[in-house]
C-alpha cells in the first residue's frame, strides 16, 4: 500500500480500491488533474478495510472483483459498520446481483468499465462537491 499525506487543506484525500494498476493510474491522475491527492492505492478488499480505518479517506473509488478473499462489495458492507465513507463503484459487471448488492452500501455512482475521462472527471466532481 502506497501512502501520500494530504497537504493541501481543501484538497480531498482519495482511496483507491482497484487490482488493475494501468486503471488505477488512470483514475489517479483524474484525481490529481482536479486537485486531489491519493492517500493510498490498494488491491484487496482486506487492505480496503484497513486503509478506511487507519486513513479515513474523504472518497473511496472502489472495483468490485479484487485480489483476495472479498470483493469490493464485501469490503464496502464491513466498512460501512464504522464508516459512512461515500463510495464509487467502477466495474466492468452491472447484472442484477452486483447492482442489487451494491444498493446496500449506500454509494454515490456505479460507473461501468470501460468508463470514459470525461465520465470520472464528472462523477469525481460531483462526489467531492
Amino acid at each position: 500500500m502506497s501512502v501520500i499525506t494530504k497537504t493541501d487543506a481543501s484538497a480531498k484525500g482519495i482511496l483507491i480500491v482497484e487490482d488493475n494498476s494501468l486503471l488505477s493510474l488512470v483514475y489517479e491522475m483524474q484525481i490529481q488533474k482536479l486537485g486531489h491527492h491519493i492517500l493510498a492505492n490498494v488491491t484487496s478488499g482486506e487492505m480496503a478495510i484497513d486503509a478506511v480505518k487507519d486513513l479515513n479517506p474523504d472518497l473511496v473509488i472502489m472495483d468490485i472483483y479484487l485480489d483476495g478473499d472479498i470483493d469490493g462489495i464485501e469490503a464496502m458492507e464491513k466498512i460501512r459498520e464504522f464508516s459512512r465513507v461515500p463510495v464509487i463503484y467502477i466495474s466492468c459487471n452491472s447484472d442484477a446481483y452486483h447492482s442489487q448488492r451494491v444498493r446496500k452500501t449506500n454509494y454515490i455512482d456505479f460507473l461501468i468499465k470501460p468508463v470514459n475521462n470525461r465520465k470520472i472527471l464528472h462523477t469525481l466532481r460531483r462526489a467531492l462537491n
